[in-house]
């Protein structure tokens, strides 16, 4: 014990380093063991998608939309989501719902705000787009 503060006193930096990751370690497995949304493959988004009928929101702009985007997704912002303008999307309340965003990292909050909105199946797509057109995936072009 005696050398571990004798470390920690030679190294007050490091230590501080170590202590913060390792909070943050703790802190993101809880946040993800309690969270209303769960990170999910494009595999396991592949079968929803084919068997359970998952409907796609796609956060990205408008204009990126455009360019390519999963088959039938439903293009809203996660302002629009934020503040519960889902329009067509409210018809889907009991079926998974996998939210795409660029390359998924953007995808955590707005996946939160569906949860709230009574959306029961919420899913983000690992890597997004970015993801999903890197395997070659299938994407539509035009506005849907």
């Amino acid at each position: 014990m005696q050398e571990i503060m004798q470390f920690v006193s030679r190294n007050m930096l490091l230590s501080l380093v170590w202590i913060v990751l390792l909070v943050a370690v703790v802190v993101m497995t809880f946040k993800g063991m309690f969270s209303k949304s769960k990170v999910i493959t494009r595999a396991q988004a592949i079968t929803l998608i084919n068997k359970e009928e998952a409907v796609i929101v796609d956060l990205r702009s408008r204009d990126d939309f455009r360019k390519g985007h999963i088959i039938d997704s439903v293009n809203l912002t996660p302002s629009e989501i934020k503040d519960n303008n889902l329009g067509e999307l409210e018809k889907y309340k009991q079926k998974p719902v996998i939210v795409v965003s660029a390359n998924g990292m953007e995808a955590g909050k707005p996946a939160e705000h569906l949860a709230q909105h009574g959306f029961e199946k919420v899913f983000i797509l690992k890597e997004g787009i970015a993801g999903w057109s890197g395997e070659n995936l299938p994407l539509a072009r035009g506005k849907k």
